[in-house]
């Protein structure tokens, strides 16, 4: 299943409904060899930001297996994170850790293009660290541009760290915050609204049939709205995917 915006106007917006949870995940992955081989051709440097969770897992897997690892030059790439709970970065919990399991160590990413979260900080320290890391990489382009921006999806509809009724989804001036999410009793670390939507190429992947409704609820929105905030995340120069596995998509 595949809709997609006429083509003379930016954004490119797909919905791409897969048979199982390993073809989401291979084109998640070809959408990042082609954000990739894209930004080699305009500005050189491949600047990604990944979620965490059990998909993006998925993701990290297939872009580590061989037939993946000679088409992305992770020398060349700046690897950044959407969000990051508040945990060490040894903790099982931790984003970077999964990313450092799965995909970093792995494929051998140096580890000074590596960007991670401070998760053990306090969180506004934290969240201020990480915005003068972004304004120092992605100077002068403001709000930060990145390359590829990997999404997940909540039951609740939220994305990143960016939950309903949460201060977060307020935010258009700065480009990392802490956000309290009461419905958790704790503090998280997201990249904003404005950098979310700044995005080249932004690729939700979801899969699960726990998923479906959000899914539904999300793409059927008559506009965005706070309710939903996975809603909100709509580039405007750039392309938003969503890719599903059956499971998730089976609402639509």
């Amino acid at each position: 299943m595949r809709e997609e915006l006429p083509p003379e106007g930016p954004p490119r917006f797909e919905i791409r409904v897969l048979p199982d949870s390993s073809e989401a995940a291979e084109a998640a992955a070809r959408e990042l060899v082609a954000a990739f081989s894209d930004s080699r051709a305009d500005h050189g440097t491949f600047r990604v930001a990944f979620s965490g969770g059990s998909t993006p897992r998925l993701l990290f897997d297939r872009l580590a297996q061989d037939a993946f690892r000679p088409l992305v030059d992770w020398a060349r790439a700046r690897v950044f994170f959407v969000d990051e709970r508040c945990v060490p970065p040894g903790d099982g919990r931790s984003n970077y850790r999964l990313a450092k399991d799965h995909l970093l160590d792995p494929l051998r990413v140096p580890p000074e293009n590596v960007f991670r979260m401070r998760g053990e900080e306090e969180p506004h320290r934290a969240a201020e660290e990480y915005e003068a890391a972004l304004e120092r990489e992605f100077e002068p382009e403001s709000p930060p541009r990145f390359d590829y921006v990997l999404l997940g999806l909540g039951t609740d509809g939220h994305t990143a760290s960016l939950f309903p009724g949460t201060g977060a989804l307020e935010e258009t001036s700065r480009r990392a915050v802490e956000n309290y999410v009461p419905k958790l009793a704790e503090w998280r670390l997201t990249l904003t609204l404005p950098v979310l939507n700044a995005g080249r190429r932004v690729v939700f992947l979801v899969t699960g049939e726990e998923k479906r409704d959000a899914v539904s609820a999300v793409l059927h929105a008559d506009s965005p709205t706070a309710s939903l905030p996975a809603s909100l995340v709509r580039p405007e120069r750039g392309s938003l995917i969503w890719i599903l596995d059956e499971a998730a998509g089976s609402g639509l």
